[in-house]
């Protein structure tokens, strides 16, 4: 196996947390990034157990969540594997692999690391799929079943528990629409340099503000502020006095994210808002 510095986390505090040992030379494909690869004479890179992993990694879930809600249409059902299996998701499911999160294993590139490749969540994602491939072609289907469920039940409980995706924004949009409330509108700050920016998205809905929710992308953002304000109206909607009071969000927090702002009422910018931020009606690839 590779003695590449950058790697600094041993390897068996991972397999740990997956509770499995692997091939030491299939551990290190799995782990090993095309920007790696390329700057080391061509080696083997994850992409192939990743493709595979992605394909095991849909096919326990789908069943669990076939056999879990017997009762569900194909739509949410759809929808809940959706909160599951997205690269936002996976990211956060690798990010709590190990004493410091999947990042600390990879075999990435010069470029990459300069430019946070550790902790980006597409990176993070495609590699956690890729070690599953690689327990899957190792063990088998029942022992990468076991594993997956080891790490995932945990949010497919969660999801089947909120009752909307991680594609907040869709879901705001469709409680919006039942409320008679209008098109949700986005506003985005960012800040930062070019490779490391942070954005910090706010979503007004009938005058009132929602988010203050930090990403590190547009849609990251936008998503977090959708949650918070998906969450606000939920519970608004929910209390048998029907109030309209803005109440504060439950959303999830995490330490970057920080607090998520509660609504913020606006009786003289929404128009301003709408003239400023055009909004966005796009679906889960917005």
């Amino acid at each position: 196996m590779s003695n590449d510095k950058r790697r600094r986390a041993p390897v068996g505090h991972l397999e740990a947390a997956f509770g499995v040992s692997l091939d030491p030379e299939l551990l290190e494909r799995a782990l090993t990034h095309r920007s790696f690869a390329y700057e080391n004479g061509g080696l083997p890179t994850n992409e192939r157990l990743e493709f595979l992993g992605d394909s095991v990694l849909g096919v326990v879930i789908t069943a669990a969540l076939f056999n879990n809600h017997p009762d569900l249409p194909e739509g949410q059902l759809a929808k809940l594997r959706a909160s599951v299996v997205n690269m936002r998701a996976l990211a956060d499911v690798a990010r709590g692999l190990g004493p410091e999160g999947l990042g600390s294993y990879l075999l990435l590139g010069r470029g990459e690391e300069i430019t946070g490749g550790r902790d980006k969540a597409s990176i993070l994602a495609d590699t956690l799929e890729a070690l599953l491939g690689a327990i899957y072609l190792q063990y088998g289907l029942d022992t990468a079943s076991t594993v997956i469920h080891r790490l995932f039940d945990p949010l497919m409980a969660e999801s089947a528990g909120r009752g909307a995706a991680l594609d907040w924004k869709t879901s705001l949009q469709e409680l919006t629409a039942a409320l008679g409330l209008g098109v949700p509108e986005y506003r985005i700050d960012e800040a930062g340099p070019d490779h490391l920016k942070t954005f910090t998205a706010w979503v007004v809905v009938a005058g009132n503000r929602y988010g203050g929710a930090e990403g590190r992308s547009k849609k990251e953002a936008e998503q977090r502020a959708a949650e918070t304000a998906w969450r606000t109206l939920s519970e608004q909607t929910a209390e048998p006095t029907g109030a309209v009071e803005p109440v504060e969000s439950t959303g999830l927090v995490t330490p970057e994210q920080g607090s998520p702002a509660g609504p913020e009422t606006l009786p003289d910018q929404g128009s301003r808002a709408r003239q400023e931020a055009s909004p966005e009606r796009g679906g889960p690839g917005a």
